[in-house]
């Protein structure tokens, strides 16, 4: 029988978790296999080539593009101050002097006789990609990266935004079905990934991060107060890149909706415990979730199954994924063999869902996703 592959969602107690961390050009790795690493600890690092910069100097010393090379005080290669002369031009047996001075500190690359520029570079980026996990390095790239194996707990939301960062975990309301207002913030939440029920609001947010937390994590965020929290429309290209100064992840999705209450007690379970949390996500051309991962000290317990789900099967955990039911989570009832016709004159397989609530309905099967735990 054949079986249409679902997108998994995982939220498991204790699960082997493997990250691969990799620079984004070639460098100097610092480790080795076998170590032992933290989240924090930097594996490898790298630099950047720094942004150019063009200075049109002909233009400035009124001399024809030809000349360039002959008026020039620094040849490629040096390093060069702001402020600088990098080119003396003189005129009228040298009564006259004109000077083009360097907007820029870094190095001086290239001069062009064809157009007259002068190409600067300022000073290498430098890049350091940190273990992001507690954990064991398991595998080394030469030049490149690593690979970072531990045993924890895994969350995965269903969108985040904002990068990679590290913090304990504090539970700031009393059940998945609160609203994490601003008075649910505490002042001391420097650090922390502050876990609230099925909604935060935009106030609340913008106190954690002012407070200096790591994190929030919720069930759900309102559309309209993202789009006021970013400034734009957040469209379905990869977050994590945002420039805030706290992650968001949502477990649920938007609008008030609980949270599971697996999760809510999973993250209460490790209420304390230092967490790894990115907010990166992608659902398309690759699916990217935004994750909390708590590293665990029983490498020897089972760990759950937390592999791929191949196909679906009634009683199936499922998480809506498409409007008008974004987010709800329900079981799977009936699994219809036949295709059946949508509103748009599409013919797709489907499936009966019974939501938390009680209420029953049919969807596409490519609208849901497995809760795997």
């Amino acid at each position: 029988m054949a079986h249409s592959y679902t997108p998994g969602l995982r939220v498991s107690r204790l699960t082997r978790i493997v990250k691969e961390r990799r620079l984004p050009l070639k460098g100097d790795v610092t480790v080795k296999t076998g170590d032992s690493v933290t989240a924090n600890h930097v594996i490898a690092h790298t630099k950047l080539p720094g942004n150019v910069h063009p200075v049109n100097a002909a233009g400035q010393l009124g001399i024809v593009p030809a000349d360039i090379d002959s008026v020039l005080l620094v040849k490629s290669g040096d390093a060069i101050e702001k402020g600088q002369p990098i080119a003396l031009a003189k005129s009228f047996f040298g009564l006259f002097k004109s000077t083009c001075e360097s907007p820029i500190s870094g190095t001086f690359e290239s001069a062009s006789p064809i157009t007259g520029q002068l190409i600067l570079r300022e000073p290498p980026i430098p890049v350091e990609v940190n273990a992001y996990i507690d954990g064991k390095v398991i595998e080394t790239y030469p030049d490149e990266g690593v690979s970072v194996e531990t045993h924890g707990a895994i969350i995965q939301g269903i969108f985040g935004i904002g990068g990679e960062r590290y913090g304990s975990i504090r539970m700031v309301v009393s059940s998945p079905s609160d609203v994490l207002e601003p008075e649910n913030v505490p002042n001391d939440a420097k650090g922390q990934i502050l876990v609230g029920g099925s909604l935060v609001t935009l106030a609340a947010f913008r106190k954690a991060m002012k407070s200096g937390a790591a994190a929030v994590v919720a069930g759900g965020f309102r559309n309209e107060e993202l789009k006021e929290l970013l400034g734009y429309e957040q469209g379905v290209a990869i977050t994590g890149h945002e420039e805030i100064d706290s992650t968001l992840i949502l477990t649920e999705g938007f609008g008030q909706i609980a949270m599971a209450k697996r999760t809510f007690n999973l993250f209460a379970e490790n209420e304390g415990r230092g967490a790894s949390i990115s907010g990166a996500t992608q659902i398309r051309a690759g699916v990217i979730r935004p994750e909390v991962i708590i590293a665990s000290n029983e490498v020897n317990s089972t760990p759950e199954e937390g592999g791929e789900t191949g196909g679906l099967e009634i009683g199936n955990q499922l998480r809506v994924i498409r409007e008008p039911h974004f987010g709800h989570i329900g079981s799977v009832t009936a699994l219809p063999p036949e295709l059946q016709k949508l509103e748009s004159g599409a013919m797709v397989r489907v499936l009966e869902l019974e939501l938390e609530g009680g209420e029953r309905i049919t969807l596409p099967r490519a609208n849901v996703e497995i809760i795997e735990g």
